[in-house]
């Protein structure tokens, strides 16, 4: 099943409080967006926001589970988890797991090194 263009619309709707929201297509689902920060995933008309190690027990205490995709026959686990679908009834409350989810998305991005760039030997011209 994929993800279809009416879902993605009320997910940018619903997400307009944040400022900036843009919704990229990628992989057969999309990342959500605010002013560049990616801080929720759809899948399968599924939503799934960015969690971190403090933040994932709200998303458990609700029984909801993360994000995982099969590579090669192995479980690969995202840091999004489901945000639990009630939610979506309730905009005020849907906004505000998603500005805590965009928190955990840009204190990573700070938190994360510039991948690194190893000079490369360069050839003396004779």
């Amino acid at each position: 099943m994929a993800t279809d263009s009416d879902y993605l619309d009320f997910v940018a709707e619903l997400f307009a409080p944040l400022g900036g929201v843009a919704v990229r297509r990628m992989f057969g689902g999309a990342g959500v967006y605010s002013r560049g920060v990616m801080f929720a995933l759809v899948v399968d008309n599924t939503l799934y926001l960015k969690a971190d190690l403090h933040s994932k027990d709200d998303f458990e205490a609700r029984g909801m589970g993360p994000f995982v995709y099969d590579a090669k026959g192995k479980p690969i686990s995202l840091s999004y988890w489901q945000m639990p679908p009630e939610l979506v009834d309730d905009p005020e409350e849907a906004v505000a797991w998603a500005r805590k989810a965009l928190t955990v998305a840009k204190a990573q991005k700070t938190a994360t090194p510039p991948p690194s760039r190893r000079a490369q030997p360069t050839r003396r011209r004779r």
